[in-house]
């Protein structure tokens, strides 16, 4: 082997090394992704795998659903949102998305929406999840709190009241979405 040859070889295993390094330093961060779950919230075990299916209709080609958990407290929509607000370190809940007119989106913004609608939105993947819900029973409206992901840190929607699709019911509880 000449000279060039093995320093070629050489530069080839050291970058080798460092890509597998790196990849193992990506799957210990994906290891120490972490839900900080809101004091007494409940966890919705239906809810959840609902979700986890709904997002295998989606997104048939992706290896697994990404990681996600749904609960419920009987604690206001602010408290919940000052919470994770908090836990995250952002300053405060901006009152929309549009942060003031500015480019930036705020980490925390709030929101309101329309349970007839996003359930309507929805109602194509119902078969598919052998869903029946009675959608007349969605009706009005619910305030959201979007707050954004950080590096070991779900992204958090925050809702209340919202339409449990198992029940057909309205639920006066305060929805904390977590997902990857």
């Amino acid at each position: 082997m000449n000279k060039v040859s093995r320093l070629l070889l050489v530069l080839l295993l050291v970058a080798l090394g460092v890509f597998v390094a790196c990849k193992g330093e990506k799957e210990e961060e994906q290891d120490q992704f972490t839900f900080v779950v809101y004091p007494g919230a409940r966890y919705l075990p239906h809810l959840t795998d609902l979700m986890k299916q709904a997002h295998k209709i989606v997104r048939p080609n992706d290896p697994e659903a990404p990681q996600v958990a749904m609960y419920d407290t009987d604690a206001s929509i602010d408290d919940v949102a000052n919470f994770y607000v908090k836990a995250y370190g952002y300053g405060s809940i901006a009152p929309d998305a549009t942060n003031n007119l500015s480019a930036a989106k705020p980490p925390a913004y709030r929101r309101t929406g329309d349970l007839l609608a996003d359930q309507k939105a929805a109602e194509p993947l119902f078969p598919k999840l052998n869903l029946h819900p009675d959608l007349s029973k969605a009706s009005g409206t619910y305030n959201a709190v979007e707050i954004a992901p950080k590096m070991t840190r779900p992204r958090v929607t925050i809702a209340r009241p919202y339409f449990d699709l198992t029940t057909s019911q309205q639920v006066n509880r305060t929805l904390i979405l977590m997902s990857r």
